[in-house]
């Protein structure tokens, strides 16, 4: 019998404490993509000063770090990232998943800054985010040689992005189908 109510206590006591676990890794989590973000906006504004302005005016932006690689005709990447509601500062996690098909070879770190000028724009991002398109790409980045950073370019109207490249090596002709969702583990 005194078997049976050790045990019971000890199951207690694991259900009471796996809760508070879970929610210390979602906290975790949720910290460590707002750091990853805030680095890529520090890189960004130290590359581009003139971003920060555009960036803090807009309707909201979303910072995005992922890692892709393709081997000859396909390949994917993955990332995570969060938007942010300029207006009402409400935080939206969000995830990313890419295929791709085109010849070539890559491994590559990006990280990506959404900015939506309308509110429309930022909802419908937060909401179906899916971005479809083609891509061209020769960059290569060793240590601190080399690089490649590109302005932003308008994806639709009143959306632009800034596409940063860590470090990688990239010669690739790709079509991408991108994925942007909310991650509902973090929200």
């Amino acid at each position: 019998m005194r078997l049976f109510y050790r045990m019971a206590l000890l199951s207690l006591a694991i259900m009471a404490s796996t809760p508070a676990a879970l929610y210390a890794d979602v906290d975790s989590d949720r910290a460590e993509v707002r750091q990853k973000a805030n680095d890529t906006l520090a890189a960004l504004y130290g590359m581009k000063p003139d971003a920060k302005s555009v960036v803090e005016g807009a309707a909201g932006y979303a910072v995005f770090a992922n890692f892709g690689m393709k081997i000859l005709i396909a390949g994917g990447g993955t990332g995570k990232g969060i938007a942010i509601d300029n207006k009402t500062k409400t935080e939206t996690f969000m995830k990313m998943v890419e295929a791709q098909a085109g010849l070539g070879f890559s491994i590559k770190s990006t990280n990506l800054v959404w900015v939506f000028q309308t509110q429309e724009s930022y909802d419908a991002f937060i909401n179906s985010g899916w971005e479809f398109g083609g891509q061209a790409t020769a960059a290569a980045k060793a240590g601190d040689e080399g690089g490649s950073v590109q302005g932003a370019v308008s994806v639709s109207p009143g959306v632009w992005l800034y596409q940063m490249t860590k470090n990688g090596l990239a010669l690739d002709l790709t079509v991408k189908g991108t994925k942007y969702y909310k991650d509902s583990d973090l929200n």
